[in-house]
């Protein structure tokens, strides 16, 4: 009516059962529950698809899309049913889903590896589709009149947006760190089924809460008998240390369902992976035999070559930089680090390690950090090696472990950028992997590159690679320009590392 003061209104819907509180509750909730789903994904997939940029992309862009398509099939919905008989299926089915989801993910990994992608991006769509249709549901019953429709909308949104932020940290610096994964989505599915019981209740809607009860709990039984377990879950790692069934005390430590590590802890002078032979190499060719040195690591794993040069090299001080507190215990605990063996871990990234260090103050700097197959980028630039350079004294070295398979492309950037820092740059490996043998030999694999300002004695190098039965070769001079050809500096602008990199590939032969 022309003139009337009252406000427009639009089709009531009854809040009875959902007042400001509980929708602030659900809203929060399950916003942060779709965080908490996108993260702990991440760290289920890295041991089957590794910890690369395209795994967090791809991550990422499937738990938008969830949220995207369950706001807006949401909202349709919404307005052709009564919500109050939507928000409890919600999230007691989003919450069976994640509870399964351990289980689910390790087995496809184990038994059907091609249909994994396929699986884990139904594990996050689902949830996430689900739990994000709760807001527009919850907004549909609080709002009754379009003189409210802008504060309802804005703080439901903003609640929704806090829970995310709060999902995501406490996943990020509290749940990781301190629950194992499988633990983390079984307690978010047991909270999620509650919370559906607890909408049921207010609501006396919908009553399928008990069901999925159960079916969290054979989620949980599920998750203990799952192929790809984990001794320790660490912040970064689902790791195991696997006994050598042959003699002697031999361990490995297996990150990801990748060998890292070989530790004798009888015998650390026994060197058991090829590319540890070579870099001891360099070490024993490139020093006066038995003289102790400064040493820093980048990355440390079970800290087979600090326990070498400790063993080879009495008064040696090894200064390691290891990213993962949980392997730094593991060494401990399992593979027999004493406190007296002269090796100082500190539990920090690789790079801010590098800036800690005095100028000129290390004979050897070690690069042997890796996220799955993939050396960090930001431990691969021409800027970091500037600080490699700045720390090591007149005749320092470093060398570094490098992984690479197919065209090589990543190693061959690398080796660049070392060139473009260092006056004398050697590679090591299989001849054919570095030019030194046909090319249709080529598999890939590891490779060892030395850099420093001085000469090292590549044919002393040599012998020590002959006398350990590596077969493998040293390139350098004209062999490693023409080896490298016109590869692109890696810098902290552009530094492509995940792209560049082949991983091992059955159907290509490597």
């Amino acid at each position: 009516m022309t003139g009337s003061s009252t406000s427009p209104v639009v089709e009531s819907t009854p809040r009875e059962g959902l007042g400001p509180r509980a929708a602030a509750i659900l809203v929060f909730g399950s916003s942060a529950a779709v965080l908490v789903v996108e993260i702990v994904a991440l760290r289920l997939l890295a041991p089957y698809l590794g910890l690369t940029l395209e795994t967090s992309t791809m991550v990422i862009g499937i738990a938008l899309t969830a949220i995207a398509f369950g706001s807006w099939l949401g909202g349709v919905i919404a307005d052709q049913v009564d919500p109050r008989r939507l928000i409890g299926p919600s999230l007691g089915v989003s919450g069976a889903v994640v509870a399964l989801t351990p289980a689910v993910l390790r087995s496809t990994a184990e038994w059907a590896p091609a249909v994994l992608l396929v699986i884990a991006s139904l594990t996050i769509l689902v949830p996430g589709a689900l739990l994000s249709a709760v807001t527009p549901f919850v907004t549909k019953l609080r709002l009754t009149s379009l003189a409210e429709t802008g504060t309802v909308v804005g703080r439901l949104s903003g609640i929704g947006t806090v829970g995310a932020i709060v999902g995501t940290v406490l996943t990020g610096f509290v749940l990781v760190s301190r629950l194992p994964v499988s633990g983390i989505l079984l307690g978010l599915g047991a909270l999620l089924v509650a919370g559906s019981a607890w909408v049921e209740w207010r609501t006396r809607g919908w009553t399928g809460a008990p069901a999925l009860a159960l079916v969290v709990a054979a989620g949980g039984l599920a998750a203990t008998v799952a192929p790809g377990g984990c001794d320790v879950e660490t912040k970064y790692h689902c790791a195991r240390v696997v006994a050598d069934p042959g003699e002697g005390d031999g361990r490995t430590l297996v990150l990801d369902g990748l060998r890292h590590s070989y530790v004798d802890i009888d015998d650390p002078t026994h060197l058991e992976f090829e590319y540890v032979r070579a870099v001891a190499s360099v070490v024993d060719a490139g020093f006066p035999q038995g003289e102790p040195l400064v040493a820093h690591h980048l990355g440390g794993g079970g800290l087979t070559l600090p326990r070498y040069l400790a063993a080879t090299r009495p008064g040696t001080r090894s200064l390691v930089s290891e990213i993962d507190g949980g392997v730094v215990r593991i060494n401990h605990e399992r593979l027999g680090l004493r406190p007296e063996a002269g090796i100082d871990v500190r539990v920090e990234d690789g790079r801010l390690g590098l800036r800690r260090l005095d100028t000129g103050s290390r004979d050897l700097v070690v690069g042997d950090a890796f996220g799955g197959v993939s050396v960090p980028w930001h431990l691969t630039t021409v800027e970091a090696m500037a600080d490699v350079r700045r720390v090591l004294d007149d005749g320092g070295v470093y060398v570094a472990n490098l992984i690479d398979h197919g065209d090589m492309d990543f190693a061959r950037a690398e080796v660049a950028t070392l060139g473009e820092t260092f006056p004398h740059v050697a590679l090591l490996g299989e001849p054919a992997d570095i030019g030194l043998g046909p090319a249709a030999a080529s598999k890939g694999g590891n490779l060892v590159v030395l850099a420093s300002d001085r000469p090292v004695d590549l044919r002393a190098v040599q012998r020590a690679l002959d006398a350990r039965h590596t077969g493998w070769k040293i390139a350098t001079g004209e062999d490693l320009t023409s080896w490298t050809g016109a590869a692109r500096l890696l810098t902290d602008d552009h530094a492509p590392v995940d792209q560049l990199l082949q991983p091992y590939s059955p159907q290509n032969g490597r």
